[in-house]
């Protein structure tokens, strides 16, 4: 339209030539490429300029007044209708208003207003002219975020910024992406050199005041609305506004007593809402505000300290560490210093984890290479907002410093709290068919309107009469009971987990838990026991095992470098007095029985460094247990010089799958390296002459086994090698031509439980698989051990190479029973005989195989890469993989996903709308709340059935079973209607009936009083009271109990209806007073409901009527549809092409009789 303007302007004026330029401006404008913010992230977004136009708000404001604010309602339901109705499109740099959708496949719209902002300068990480000036002089400044309380001559150093907030965070314009972007902290592109050399000395107070107008207040805010905002943004919601619509019909048509129950339910419904809405923000609000606000000290650019609140804090400030510790407001990285951290509100671990400074790279540039600064690459070096600091130790005369990186939401736990208040939609198929059904009753609907308006027409119906009726029809589209029905089972089935002790933080995923065919299990702690014995240990000397041993305490190991890696390779710490750290380096500490001592602060105090941590021997070395005799109990007296402190640590990583240390024994002028890790990894490490030529095959003796097997190295370090220089050294540099010194040995027991439950799963038809970090061949020993693979199946193990020397990649088949190694001894598949070509079949042709493959991480990942057809085929028979780093495992968890499995992760983590409208307003009311509603919250209580079963309930409402189950219900319900309508008209006593009509007395007088009725015949206006309306209230009330009992199928999935007390007792009362009230007429209950008198016998009838109807929707469905037509026509488990496909009768809950009804 606005295109249109233009054009009609230089039609008025053909000297215009502005007019045409802005014609062609706007339409280069509109054929510019896409803009995107947060490009190529999770969360990116096309964005789209507009800027507000006045003659389209003036006829939008008409539109919402003739439509009576539906319109208005329309608008606010669609933010991108809003904008465009109102907007004109422009340039992104000059917009007033911005529109963003999605990228994904919701393709979600928002609109957002932008504001501008006065700044010295564009970029908040950049030292703008007029604050390097008056710094250079020494003067402290401070600028106001209004240039009002400038003068004339400061406005002009202001640049307008312009910017929007989506979702809690800030968008700034960015001329050199001509688009808007977020303003990062010093997480990203800032060197690790630059964080110490450019950022370390702090902020001075103008640069601080600077930074706080892009980056704002650092704090996470949950505002808790308001109830009355709460509670309009709850009744603009379409089902409400369709509820009053219907409501307003409803009184129109002088149904007042139902409209009042259905305006008591919604009440009650937005009530509950809101107090649980309301209550989830209140408890949100309270989890992020507890100790988010603390004052903090920080160093400013001249050396001073000030103290300030942690909400003044922006990115590059330095602050100080408390040593008694603190609630980490910010994420930081650390500077100098060391931290004991405990990061359960981030990870779920309580094990405290050691936080130590970030190396320097321009100290010491041929140690240690210089790096971009990354939280989650460094996060052994940085403090995330939200973590508890316990600890800290410190340089004498140096305090704990950290530079503050992010602020805000844009911390590790800001976008957990974004995730938690602006969550990605859910697109269950449930929900997807639930409103596909409902569309097509608005179809069915949309039928009957016409119907009725042409049919009214035709009969010269009264045109009040024609609206009325007409939009009755689309107003029982929804019924409802529906949104009950839909949430009464998830609020069921959720109550029922966690009365077992499972909880779930997203109720809509209970639905789809029924269709996992596959679970994916961890080794440790899952399905083995948490905790590891120490079996024994396996030393190497001269490169030759020697026997194994049972204890690692003796006295003539004493001094060995093996109990020296085992005593200082690791990561424990002293909390309170009291030895931490991780369960596996524990164990190895314990069986050791030595001691470790921390610094105290005042040790610390008196020397110029971090004092090491120490490690010596306990005086006595105790028995292993009670039962020990006294001969076998050493007690030696040791050298108090005899002490090992730790200088320094390099963690153990899941990627590397190795930690190392560097210690130094006191006296000694030379320190030693100590390494420990994954036995492959170690020997890769070590010098060859070091490593044990039998070590492949003594390592698989043990994995077979089930043990988990650690490797030990060491190497003495060059004596040139300082304390200082050690702190900057690479770890590469360090993690090579190590001496190999042989292998812990421990004991992993798999959890009591866990045979039988992999059983039960096997026997529901859902298959295990083994995803861990641990060895291939211990894996595969638990594996079998648990059940997840058979004795007699045989286990193929796929070693993918990648390209070298010129040779393409290559996979390599092995037998488990052969080494894990491709040696030139060791026999390999065929590729011919890899069954591979097998998993198009069905499962009979995988039962004949009995082949599962393994591998590891490597090979998993040069697959993914170089056989990316081999892909499906291999997750369709892996069982076991091991090796795994925690991408891979997610990268694993999508390819069994592309060939359409539901996966679990196991880890230590139509209505008969033209019969139906001439029910009466009681009528309505009886059966809509003493039916419908009873039968729908009851019948959802039926308990789980005792064991998991080889069947998957439906995913969806719309499928070939389904439908065909709802449907016939339907017609049967259609039909038996029908025949009671037709029927009654046939009885020698039918007469149309009037306010004399008594067919219940003697039939003889009908003749004789029949002139007088047809004279004096008396209608009620909505033609409620008649013999055909009383018989199909009948009829239909007793369908409803009948098809309420017919879906309350229990085997496979539930346990038998009759197991269900409430539901039998409410079906039991219901059928009772209905029969009552049929065969026993009550005056009051009649003349309540609006039924007429019949005969005894035509009462009788319609029992005969409700009986036949019971018998043929019960052998309909329990025999024709689930005994012969889903055998015949219907296969539905179509979840992985080699499994075994089992027809199965559909299970239909209360959603579909809320709907059917």
């Amino acid at each position: 339209m606005s295109g249109i303007g233009i054009v009609f302007d230089c039609f008025l004026d053909r000297s215009s030539i502005s007019q045409v330029e802005k014609f062609h401006i706007k339409l280069n404008m509109e054929k510019e490429e896409k803009k995107y913010v947060n490009k190529a992230e999770e969360d990116e977004m096309e964005i789209y300029g507009y800027d507000l136009c006045r003659w389209k708000l003036v006829l939008v404001t008409i539109g919402v007044i003739c439509s009576g604010g539906f319109l208005l309602l329309l608008l606010y339901w669609m933010p991108q209708w809003r904008v465009k109705a109102t907007c004109k499109r422009t340039a992104l740099k000059d917009c007033e208003v911005v529109l963003l959708r999605t990228t994904d496949e919701f393709k979600i719209w928002f609109c957002a207003k932008v504001r501008i902002m006065p700044s010295l300068g564009a970029n908040p990480l950049q030292n703008p002219k007029p604050i390097m000036h008056k710094v250079s002089n020494g003067h402290a400044v401070h600028f106001s975020e209004s240039p009002a309380e400038e003068n004339k001559n400061d406005l002009k150093k202001y640049l307008p910024i312009r910017y929007f907030t989506h979702h809690s965070v800030k968008y700034f314009w960015n001329d050199s992406v001509q688009s808007f972007d977020v303003v990062r902290g010093l997480d990203e592109s800032t060197f690790c050199s630059a964080i110490h050399n450019e950022h370390s000395t702090g902020l001075t107070k103008g640069m601080h005041d600077y930074r706080k107008a892009f980056y704002g207040v650092n704090e996470i805010a949950v505002k808790v609305p308001s109830i009355f905002k709460l509670l309009v943004k709850e009744v603009l919601n379409p089902f409400y506004i369709f509820q009053l619509f219907s409501v307003i019909l409803w009184i129109t048509d002088e149904y007042h007593y139902y409209a009042l129950a259905i305006v008591i339910m919604s009440v009650i419904s937005i009530v509950s809402s809101l107090y649980t809405i309301r209550k989830q923000y209140v408890m949100l609000h309270d989890m992020v505000a507890a100790h988010s606000i603390v004052r903090v000290s920080v160093c400013r650019g001249n050396q001073e300290i000030e103290e300030i609140l942690s909400t003044d804090l922006v990115p590059g400030d330095t602050m100080l560490i408390p040593s008694n510790g603190t609630i980490m407001p910010c994420d930081a990285v650390l500077l100098s210093g060391t931290c004991i951290v405990n990061e359960s509100m981030l990870t779920g671990e309580s094990v405290p984890v050691t936080k130590i400074n970030l190396p320097n790279p321009s100290e010491y540039p041929k140690a240690v290479g210089d790096e971009i600064y990354s939280p989650e690459v460094h996060k052994r070096h940085t403090l995330f907002c939200g973590t508890n600091v316990i600890q800290t130790r410190f340089y004498t005369g140096e305090l704990v410093k950290a530079l503050v990186v992010r602020t805000g939401f844009s911390t590790a736990k800001g976008q957990l709290v974004r995730s938690i208040l602006y969550p990605k939609p859910t697109d269950f198929k449930l929900y997807r068919d639930a409103y596909l059904f409902l569309l097509s009753l608005v179809v069915v609907a949309g039928i009957g309107f016409l119907y009725t308006i042409v049919n009214s027409i035709l009969n010269e119906v009264p045109a009040r009469t024609i609206i009325i009726e007409s939009l009755d029809i689309i107003t029982i589209t929804v019924p409802p009971a529906l949104p009950a029905a839909m949430t009464a089972g998830i609020v069921y089935a959720q109550r029922r987990l966690k009365k077992i002790g499972i909880f779930c933080i997203s109720p809509q995923r209970i639905n789809i838990c029924g269709q996992l065919n596959l679970v994916c299990f961890d080794k440790t702690g899952t399905l083995t026991e948490d905790g590891l014995d120490l079996w024994g240990i396996q030393r190497v000397e001269n490169a030759r095992f020697l026997l194994p041993e049972e204890r690692a305490c003796s006295e003539s190991l004493l001094k060995s470098e093996f109990v020296a890696c085992m005593a200082t390779c690791h990561s424990l710490t002293k909390i309170e007095g009291v030895l931490s750290g991780d369960p596996l380096d524990l164990k190895m500490f314990e069986a050791i029985g030595w001691i470790l001592e921390e610094a105290t602060e005042e040790e610390t105090a008196l020397h110029n460094r971090i004092m090491p941590t120490v490690v010596r021997p306990s005086k006595q070395l105790s028995p292993e247990s009670k039962q020990s005799t006294d001969q076998e109990m050493e007690l030696f007296e040791l050298s108090t010089g005899y002490e090992i402190g730790i200088v320094r640590q390099f963690p153990f990583s899941s990627v590397l799958q190795r930690m190392c240390v560097i210690a130094r024994v006191l006296g000694e002028k030379r320190m030693d390296a100590y390494m420990k890790g994954a036995p492959e990894v170690i020997a890769s490490l070590c010098k060859q002459e070091t490593v044990p030529v039998d070590f492949e095959r003594v390592l698989e003796e043990y994995t077979k086994q089930g043990f988990r097997v650690i490797a030990l190295a060491h190497r003495k370090l060059e004596s040139k090698l300082t304390w200082h220089k050690v702190q900057t050294i690479s770890r590469d540099a360090i993690e090579s031509n190590m001496d190999f010194m042989g292998l812990i040995i421990m004991q992993n027991k798999l959890k009591q439980e866990t045979p039988a439950v992999l059983e039960d799963l096997h026997k529901a038809n859902i298959r295990t698989v083994m995803v861990t970090g641990d060895n291939m061949l211990t894996a595969i020993s638990v594996a079998r051990d648990c059940g997840m693979i058979l004795p007699q199946d045989k286990v193929i193990i796929a070693e993918a190479l990648p390209p070298k020397d010129g040779q393409a990649a290559r996979i390599n088949w092995h037998y488990a029973d052969t080494l894990a190694k491709c040696t030139s001894s060791s026999p390999a598949i065929n590729s011919e005989d890899i069954p591979v070509k097998l998993v198009h079949e069905s499962l009979e042709d995988l039962q004949m195989t009995k082949y599962h493959f393994a591998m590891n991480g490597k090979s998993f990942a040069v697959i993914l890469e170089h056989f990316q057809d081999l892909v499906p085929k291999l997750v369709l028979h892996g069982t076991v993989f091991a090796r795994m780093a925690p991408d891979q495992k997610t990268q694993l968890v999508e390819a069994l996903q592309n060939v359409d499995y539901y996966v679990g992760m196991c880890g230590d983590g139509a209505n008969d709308c033209g019969i139906l409208s001439n029910l009466g307003d009681f009528q309505f009311l009886f059966i809509d709340l003493a039916i419908i509603l009873v039968v729908v919250f009851t019948m959802s209580l039926n308990p789980a059935w005792t064991e998991l079963v080889a069947r998957r309930p439906p995913s969806g409402l719309i499928s070939g079973p389904l439908l065909c189950s709802v449907l016939s219900q339907i017609v049967i319900c259609l039909a038996f209607q029908t025949l009671g309508f037709f029927w009654v008209k046939q009885q020698s006593w039918y007469e149309p009936w009037t306010v004399d009509s008594d067919a219940c007395n003697a039939l003889d007088t009908k003749n004789t009083s029949s002139a007088h009725h047809g004279n004096e015949t008396i209608h009620d206006e909505h033609y409620i009271k008649n013999y055909e309306n009383t018989t199909l209230f009948f009829i239909s009330s007793f369908q409803y109990l009948i098809v309420a009992i017919v879906f309350s199928k229990g085997k496979p999935f539930r346990q038998p209806c009759y197991k269900n007390f409430l539901f039998v007792l409410s079906v039991i009362v219901l059928y009772v007073f209905i029969f009552f009230i049929m065969l026993h007429p009550v005056e009051p209950i009649d003349t309540f409901l609006e039924l007429v008198c019949v005969p005894p016998e035509w009462r009788l009838r319609i029992v005969v009527i409700v009986i036949l109807n019971a018998v043929v929707s019960v052998l309909t469905e329990n025999v024709l549809l689930d005994m012969i037509l889903w055998k015949v026509v219907f296969n539905r488990d179509k979840q992985g092409e080699s499994r075994l496909t089992i027809p199965q009768p559909p299970q239909v809950g209360d959603e579909y009789f809320a709907v059917i009804v």
